[in-house]
Parts: structure tokens; sequence; C-alpha cells
């Protein structure tokens, strides 16, 4: 707790305030400690970014003052964009300089330099700035949403599967509940995961994939945990296992085609202290084909 040290020696913060910190951190695990303390009122953001920039020694830039460089703002892929909050500033000596209002982040930045195949050196901003730029340049409607709108299509399931009346089988069929499962499967699908860990915990969903090997843990809004027992339940209908029974472990697969790819997805439900954890395998049949066609023309 570094940040907080500083910044109550600073002044930013009080120490009547650390204990109540420690409380609101514990009830939101997926938010950076930081988000955390300026959410939540506990000192303000133009306390809390210089002293976070100095720890990461970043630059600290103030993105109303700044224009972001056309041509590189080309060079991003729309959804890593949206999904993980970077914003491109410019290209200079090589690099793709990306504002990001979470230096916690790595794998965002990991990522883009996958993606991009350009070396990224990230500078911290507001996250508010952050997104209002994103809006600007990228927008929020017509064609920029329009596109990603058809890149996330629907998951067809290549089994029937079968409902009852109960509440929990109507909660778990709500569309709503269904499109969020979906976009969770989609992304996994498209990010060419092995696996997806969803993972109850005592006051938040933690939802994980596992890219080249590491378990990477997903940026999830804290509302998510409301639905926690529909999307478990979503997932059983899914894989055609019994939603009612919530003691034992159960084995099931899904059959599904994401963007024309037919993919077997092996689902375990596993009991946990905190309600019912789910690992699912991914297997990616036509990946499989093209590795094999590769292999044999080798």
């Amino acid at each position: 707790m570094n940040l907080v040290r500083i910044l109550v020696q600073k002044g930013a913060l009080s120490e009547a305030d650390v204990g109540r910190l420690q409380s609101a951190v514990a009830s939101s695990p997926n938010k950076p400690l930081h988000s955390v303390i300026i959410d939540q009122g506990f000192a303000k953001e133009e306390e809390v970014l210089p002293v976070l920039a100095e720890q990461f020694g970043m630059d600290l830039v103030d993105l109303t003052k700044m224009t972001a460089d056309p041509e590189t703002i080309k060079l991003m892929p729309i959804k890593v964009v949206h999904r993980r909050n970077l914003m491109p500033l410019s290209r200079e000596n090589g690099s793709l300089v990306v504002a990001t209002g979470d230096p916690f982040d790595i794998y965002a930045i990991d990522e883009l330099q996958t993606i991009t195949g350009l070396h990224v050196r990230p500078v911290l901003a507001s996250p508010k700035e952050i997104t209002r730029l994103i809006r600007t340049h990228f927008g929020v409607g017509g064609e920029t949403i329009t596109a990603m709108v058809q890149e996330r299509a629907a998951v067809e399931l290549l089994e029937e599967i079968e409902t009852d009346d109960s509440e929990i089988a109507k909660q778990a069929q709500e569309a709503s509940v269904v499109k969020l499962v979906n976009e969770i499967l989609i992304e996994a699908a498209n990010e060419q995961a092995s696996d997806i860990h969803i993972e109850p915990e005592e006051h938040t969903l933690r939802i994980r994939y596992r890219l080249d090997g590491l378990l990477q843990t997903q940026n999830l809004p804290p509302e998510i945990n409301r639905f926690q027992a529909a999307i478990i339940s979503r997932i059983k209908i899914m894989a055609r296992l019994n939603i009612a029974e919530k003691r034992l472990p159960q084995d099931g697969r899904i059959k599904m085609r994401v963007n024309n790819r037919e993919i077997d997805v092996r689902v375990s439900i596993i009991p946990m202290v905190h309600g019912e954890g789910i690992v699912m395998r991914l297997l990616d049949k036509s990946r499989m084909k093209r590795l094999c066609i590769f292999s044999f023309s080798k």
C-alpha cells in the first residue's frame, strides 16, 4: 500500500480514512487501488495520479491539452481500445505512445504490443479524459458500434438444449443473461483462449482467460455479481447439465459455432466456498484442422 502511505504523507488521505479504504478495496477486488481511492472520494484524481506516475516511472499527461495523431489512431484495433480503455496518441522513435488510466494492467500493454507489432510506451492520464477521447475519435455510435456489433456475432449452438419452468431457468434464459454469456464465449474464442475460469468470490465474480499459458483476469463491472447464479445456470443449460444440483461436481459439453468456427467446450462445474465455479476448455476445430494441414505439408 505504498500509494496509500504516500498520499497520507502528502495530506491527500487522512489516517482515519485508511481503515475504510481497506474495506472498500476488499469489496471491489477487480478494481485497482487508485480507482477505488478516486471513485469513492477518498482523494482527488489530481492528487492521486502524480503519485502513481512517480511510482511507475511514467509520464503524466493532460489530455485536455493534447491532440492525438490521426495516423496513429488508424493503427489501433477498435476492440482493444474499448475493452482496455487505451487511447493512442502518437508514434515516436518507432514506439507507440498510448495513454492508460491503469498502470497495473500490464496485460493490456502486452496485448497491444502483440497485435500491433510495435513497442508500446504507456503514459498515465485521467481515465475520464481517456474515455472522452475514445468517444471523440472512435465514436459511441454509427459505423464504429455497427462494426463492433457485427464483429460480436451470436453464438450458434450445434445441439438442442432443454429447459424447465423453474424460476432460475427462466432467469438464465433472459436475453441480457444469454447475451452476457455469449460475449464471454465470443471474447474467449476471438482471443484464442484455451480455457475460461469463472470463479465466485465473496463480493464479486472473477472471470479469467488462459492466454498463451497464463491466466489473465478480465475487467468486469462490479454489478456482474448480481447475475452470478443466472450466468452459471445459463452455462449449465448450454452444457445440458442439472441446474438444480449445486453441491456435486458436474461435467458437460457445449458444441457451438462462432464466426463460422466450430468450437467444442468441455465444461466442469466445481462447488466452491462462495458458490459454483466453472472451468471451460475450448477446442477450436477449425484451428486444429489448419494445424494438421500445416503439419502434413511440412
